[in-house]
């Protein structure tokens, strides 16, 4: 349970990796964006 330990947040900071223990930077939409359907008459 060290930095060699790739299941330990601490081990895949120091490999520079993600996964469950430490997950990448999710990033959210603050408005989701509307997309307006224009029929063509």
């Amino acid at each position: 349970m060290g930095r060699g330990d790739k299941k330990t947040a601490k081990g895949k900071r120091f490999q520079g990796s993600f996964g469950k223990s430490r997950p990448a930077k999710v990033t959210k939409n603050k408005k989701p964006v509307q997309v307006e359907v224009v029929k063509a008459s």
